[in-house]
């Protein structure tokens, strides 16, 4: 079932070809902003006649006698200048319902008829340190939007681009064979694995500080991390374990968080630096043949047209320093040509801050001049601004450290379960418990999705956890309030889902639910816009606006008490809400939701 803004787009476009003889002509369809004027309002007119040199009135007269409407739409109206008003006819709203009815997986929404594969490079906690506050964003942006395109029909390939690879490793590896050999002063990493596989890294941040602290105090120690990044690159065998058991040690302490914010990340979706490795020499060497690489005060650059320092000389993308060490350009443009030719990326998408957009500019400006890339394949690169204490400076602690996010989130359940001791003291532990995590992490989540994702935004626990305006607990509260109408109206002896699902025919009685009917069908325009533009925030207001519409209608409508003719529309539109709320949560932005609050 496509969107309705695309039928009404299509079908107008068609007419205004037809009576102009021009070819592409939008009708630029959208939802009007006074529902008195009509539901639907046509705006391209203006631009065709202007095009045309002729009336835009008059034009919009005769476009409207081509227009092939009336399954839809009563009979369009022209406002002002040439606008196009319409609106749409009871008896396409309840075909629709009862299309979304039937579908209990996708709500009536069908699949793109043009899938695509996309890739999706998000999260990237780097090796040997705990995920901070500032991982937060990049996670859980970067996952709805795998969430957004996988149910739109497109093969998501999500890449986790861990930071497990570089001379940092030399120094952790030569701690941890320090620590491990003290311990195990017989041991023999050739038969002896398993002892090393049960050697636990307690505390991330202390096991790298005190690494770091060794290499700074100690030359011999320095020397020893040194000889362990050589033997890291030539991948001996007793090294090579050793920096396994870092970074399995570090999985252990972020895919917890991965869960705990329900993210659909997994191990198998990690393509650290160290998988480029061996990558990065041929990338330079690429480069160089085609010219494009140069040296530049011994460093190897690509300078790529259109950029320029303070000075307004030409900006270099340096992708081998004069030491011949490889960075963080080298590493991305081995990983875009593998997506691009490996995984065979027709989109890609990175999702990091703001402060790294130059980078990205540069990145797929050079990949493009080596011909890596083309106009087909889409390189896009999603930026988000920073999060903010309340003191409008970036989050931190009382005593201006980093904040942990395994911290931030448990203190988020923390308040939440006082929420909950409050507003509901008779709910069994377990069910306190249940609703404390789902409402806590969800608050969290929403607040940052319900931003514009390029804004700034004030980090306030207080306002993320509030029950009113567009929260977590609020949409969370009016899936679980339908529901407890649908118990309600249930009874003992009532099957509610049969019911429903027996529904073949729906009258109108009341202007409340053809406005709440318009806004159900209007869901999957939601997911396409935000979808294609990558902002969550296009979701949550939908969703928002949704338990807002339901809101009036049920100030204005009995359902429980509702006569025989008014009881199948009325909880059917409760029904369609509660599941449009939740499979916008749950399966599009990954919040959970509960039964009852």
């Amino acid at each position: 079932m496509k969107s309705l803004t695309d039928i009404l787009e299509h079908r107008i476009s068609r007419a205004i070809e037809k009576v102009t003889g021009q070819p592409d002509c939008p009708a630029l369809v959208g939802i009007s902003k006074n529902s008195k004027f009509g539901d639907y309002q046509a705006n391209g007119v203006m631009a065709a006649a202007k095009k045309l040199k002729t009336n835009p009135r008059q034009l919009a007269e005769k476009i409207i006698a081509q227009l092939e409407l009336d399954d839809i739409c009563e009979a369009p109206e022209i406002a002002g200048p040439g606008f196009i008003n319409l609106r749409i006819k009871d008896s396409f709203l309840t075909e629709h319902l009862l299309e979304i009815n039937a579908d209990t997986h996708r709500l009536g929404i069908d699949k793109t008829d043009k899938p695509q594969t996309v890739v999706v490079d998000y999260s990237g906690p780097n090796i040997a340190k705990q995920m901070h506050v500032g991982h937060l964003r990049s996670t859980i942006i970067g996952d709805c939007i795998c969430r957004m395109v996988e149910f739109q029909g497109h093969t998501v390939i999500r890449q986790n681009h861990i930071g497990d690879w570089g001379t940092q490793f030399g120094m952790l590896i030569a701690y941890l064979g320090e620590k491990f050999y003290a311990e195990n002063p017989d041991g023999d990493l050739q038969s002896d694995l398993e002892k090393l596989k049960a050697f636990p890294i307690q505390n991330l941040e202390q096991f790298y500080q005190e690494a770091k602290a060794r290499f700074d105090e100690s030359e011999d120690f320095a020397d020893k991390a040194r000889e362990m990044v050589l033997r890291l690159h030539n991948q001996k065998t007793d090294t090579m374990a050793f920096w396994q058991h870092i970074v399995d040690e570090s999985r252990s302490h972020y895919q917890p968080i991965y869960e705990q914010l329900t993210v659909t990340l997994t191990s198998e979706d990690e393509r650290g630096e160290s998988f480029y490795a061996d990558k990065l020499a041929d990338v330079v060497e690429v480069l160089k043949q085609k010219e494009l690489a140069v040296k530049s005060e011994g460093a190897m650059c690509v300078f790529p047209e259109g950029f320029l320092n303070k000075e307004g000389d030409p900006l270099p993308f340096i992708i081998r320093k004069s030491d011949g060490a490889f960075l963080y350009a080298t590493t991305d443009l081995a990983a875009l040509r593998f997506r691009v030719n490996e995984l065979k990326a027709n989109k890609v998408i990175y999702v990091t801050d703001a402060r790294q957009a130059q980078h990205f500019q540069m990145l797929f400006a050079t990949a493009k001049l080596a011909g890596w890339t083309d106009d087909e394949i889409d390189l896009i690169h999603v930026t988000f601004g920073t999060m903010l204490g309340t003191d409008g400076k970036p989050f931190k602690t009382r005593t201006g450290g980093t904040v942990k996010l395994k911290d931030l989130l448990e203190e988020a359940i923390q308040r939440a379960t006082a929420v909950v001791e409050e507003k509901n003291p008779d709910l069994s532990e377990d069910q306190k418990k249940d609703i404390a995590k789902a409402v806590g992490i969800g608050a969290v989540k929403y607040a940052d999705y319900s931003n514009n994702r390029n804004s700034d935004y004030i980090f306030s626990f207080d306002k993320m956890l509030a029950m009113e305006g567009n929260t977590a607990p609020y949409m969370q509260y009016a899936y679980a309030r339908i529901k407890s109408i649908e118990r309600k109206a249930a009874g003992k002896d009532v099957d509610i889902a049969s019911e429903l699902a027996g529904i073949t025919t729906l009258t109108f009685t009341d202007n409340a639910e053809k406005d709440l009917s318009k806004m159900l069908i209007r869901y999957d325009q939601a997911i396409a816009i935000a979808a294609a533009e990558c902002r969550p925030n296009y979701l949550t207001a939908y969703l928002y606006d949704l338990a807002q519409s339901f809101s009036r209608f049920y100030n204005a409508c009995t359902v429980l008490k509702a006569n025989a003719d008014q009881r199948p529309v009325r909880l059917l539109l409760c029904d369609l809400t509660a599941r449009t709320i939740k499979h916008g949560l749950t399966e599009l932005l990954g919040i959970k939701v509960v039964e009852q609050m």
